[in-house]
């Protein structure tokens, strides 16, 4: 275009899941909860709509980050909180990950990071999964890397790493930022929240979009050593020095403290999982062993594509993505029941 800087006309943005409005649709592609937040979040966020609206928020949330702070059993200064975890991450990769050597990911994983390191002229190289879609530790304890970054559990493909093996990897790498994405944890993989006391290079990146419910709040935030985390605040404060508004801070905050709802929505979700994965492989589906709140399954016998547009048709959204090793597969995230049902009866319909 004529008036676009040569950077952008090099850029290949990152394409989110489509957010259609079809009647009647079962919308599985975004890996949204199927649960509503917090009522204390939702009555917060109603009190915080107010005169004070028009006010700056606070700069440096730190109401929230004590919060996050005591529920993580770390101090303020190990808390960085962004409109988001993209925002946070988009942060990290010019904090941390943009080194003279290469950052090193995995070669299936949050389609996100490439485009990032695409706009920050970051070298980024990648290493395999193994045939099971598992991150293999030995391929990230090489020397030539200068920063990694990793989902886990990952994206798509929802596999978790345990967090001795993630230990084991930062341990290989104490020289380098090791930053990892937690955005599905809180659905049954291991936070490696408790090893950055040991580890001053590792950072672990958080979310409340998924496992709290409140994706259109846009909240995230990291965990780290109070080193890695000055090094994001220098990055905010040159980019929007007042990031997290009033409203989104009180409801993150409240969301935080309602511990016996978090845990009922989390239990809910895992079982319909389950109950997911059964009725998928019933059908033909191999189901990887999922820890996210979604499942990455291919089916035996028609591919992917098809499948896709074949559910399409009959108003069940999922999520494919046309990539290397991946194209066979669909992520569906995990809805409610009924859309569990709709779901399986569509494959069913379709697989004859």
């Amino acid at each position: 275009m004529q008036f676009w800087s040569e950077k952008a006309q090099g850029l290949s943005p990152y394409t989110p899941g489509e957010q259609p409005r079809i009647e009647g649709l079962v919308k599985l592609n975004t890996n949204e909860s199927p649960l509503a937040p917090s009522p204390r979040a939702i009555e917060a966020m109603r009190e915080a709509a107010a005169e004070s609206l028009r006010l700056y928020p606070d700069p440096e949330s730190l109401a929230l980050r004590t919060v996050l702070a005591r529920y993580h059993g770390v101090a303020p200064s190990n808390i960085f909180v962004g409109n988001s975890s993209d925002e946070v991450l988009a942060h990290v990769f010019v904090a941390l990950l943009k080194q003279d050597r290469p950052l090193l990911a995995p070669d299936v994983t949050y389609s996100f990071y490439p485009v990032w390191a695409k706009l920050y002229d970051i070298a980024y190289e990648t290493a395999a999964l193994d045939e099971g879609m598992r991150i293999r530790v030995e391929d990230f304890c090489r020397n030539s890397a200068g920063a990694i970054v990793f989902a886990n559990p990952n994206a798509p493909t929802g596999v978790a790493l345990p967090r001795d093996e993630v230990a084991r990897m930062v341990s290989a790498n104490p020289s380098i930022p090791v930053v990892v994405d937690e955005a599905y944890v809180d659905f049954g993989g291991e936070t490696a929240i408790p090893l950055i006391e040991k580890f001053p290079n590792l950072l672990v990146v958080r979310t409340f979009s998924k496992s709290r419910a409140l994706a259109g709040l846009r909240v995230g935030y990291a965990v780290g050593d109070a080193g890695l985390i000055e090094a994001l605040s220098r990055v905010k404060n040159c980019f929007n020095s007042y990031p997290v508004g009033r409203i989104a801070q009180a409801g993150a905050i409240a969301s935080v403290e309602d511990e016996d709802y978090f845990q009922a929505g989390l239990a809910t979700i895992v079982a319909e999982r389950g109950r997911m994965t059964s009725a998928l492989e019933g059908l033909g589906f191999e189901v990887l062993p999922s820890s996210a709140n979604f499942v990455f399954a291919r089916h035996g016998s028609v591919g992917g594509a098809a499948l896709a547009q074949a559910l399409r048709e009959r108003a069940v959204l999922v999520r494919h993505f046309n990539a290397p090793r991946i194209a066979d597969y669909l992520r569906i995230t995990v809805g409610t029941a009924e859309q569990t049902d709709r779901l399986i009866g569509a494959l069913g319909e379709i697989l004859g």
